[in-house]
């Protein structure tokens, strides 16, 4: 027994219930502190949601881009959040942290130069969110390939697109982004009628269906502004073709721009205006006789079958 009490002595045990202690109170408060931190970024996002509202932005736009960088923004506070802490709970067990923080500054400043694609992919994808280019939710055309931006990070973006298939771009690669939902979108279309038809006529049908979708209980909602037509816009091989506009709310233009043309293909059917099939005449030149065409019933290709 003497020897056991001497040996606690020796450990002192004292000492080391304290530091445990001291290890224990500073991850509770390391935990609150967290928590207060979250909350914090909860508000500051709620904040920033509801004066970019206030100016007149739509809250679709308004969220995503919002939550794209404040997602970004908790994946660093934590990471440089828990390292303080870390260093803090090696500072208490005895351990000299001096050494530790000049190796990694070492180490980052070796990494930094055998990781200079990873470095480029970050300061890329810190000036993609500056910038505003693209955000989650957005439909987007990156290095030709596009898709729905499920996700910005720090170094890579990913992308699917409408067979399912994910892509991920490292930040420093992306050559080309071409985002369709920036704000609002627009569905552009032609419409091809046949060279008979009045095409002042064909406009204000049109008009008249885009009028009709505007006062859509559910799809009027979707559109920021009346049908924009401008008019015809070629003559192509076996009809007129007339250019038009329709603009919506992000990643509605889709939705929007079908169900206007069918309704536009039942009101061009009620009204007997053709939407033509491609065809072609033959011209045999001046010089030659006129060909001669004539009907013939079934009954007559029978009886001249039977005289024969």
């Amino acid at each position: 027994m003497d020897a056991l009490t001497e040996f606690l002595k020796e450990v002192g045990w004292q000492d080391r219930l304290l530091d445990l202690l001291t290890i224990v109170l500073i991850l509770i408060l390391a935990w609150l502190t967290r928590l207060a931190l979250r909350k914090a970024m909860d508000r500051t996002e709620d904040r920033l949601v509801r004066r970019h509202e206030r100016e007149g932005e739509p809250p679709s736009e308004v969220a995503k881009r919002v939550s794209t960088i404040m997602k970004l923004v908790r994946q660093a506070v934590s990471m440089v959040f828990w390292g303080i802490v870390f260093l803090i709970v090696l500072r208490e067990v005895g351990v000299n942290i001096g050494p530790i923080l000049a190796g990694a500054g070492i180490l980052g400043l070796a990494v930094g130069f055998g990781a200079q694609n990873l470095v480029r992919d970050i300061i890329s994808g810190l000036f993609m969110l500056l910038e505003d280019q693209v955000r989650v939710g957005d439909v987007a055309i990156i290095n030709g390939t596009g898709g729905l931006v499920e996700e910005v990070n720090f170094r890579t973006l990913v992308l699917r697109d409408l067979g399912g298939v994910v892509h991920v771009f490292p930040n420093g690669s992306i050559s080309s982004l071409s985002n369709m939902t920036h704000d609002w979108s627009a569905y552009i279309f032609e419409i091809g009628v046949a060279y008979k038809e009045d095409t002042d006529k064909v406009v204000e049908v049109m008009e008249e269906v885009g009028a009709g979708l505007r006062e859509d209980e559910y799809f009027g909602n979707l559109i920021l502004e009346d049908l924009e037509i401008f008019g015809v816009d070629k003559f192509d091989s076996s009809s007129v073709v007339i250019k038009a506009r329709l603009k919506t709310k992000p990643v509605k233009q889709w939705e929007v721009g079908r169900q206007y043309l069918r309704r536009l293909k039942y009101a061009f059917d009620e009204r007997d205006i053709e939407i033509p099939f491609p065809h072609q005449s033959l011209y045999f030149g001046e010089a030659s006789r006129p060909i001669e065409l004539k009907l013939v019933s079934g009954e007559e290709r029978l009886a001249a079958a039977s005289t024969d």
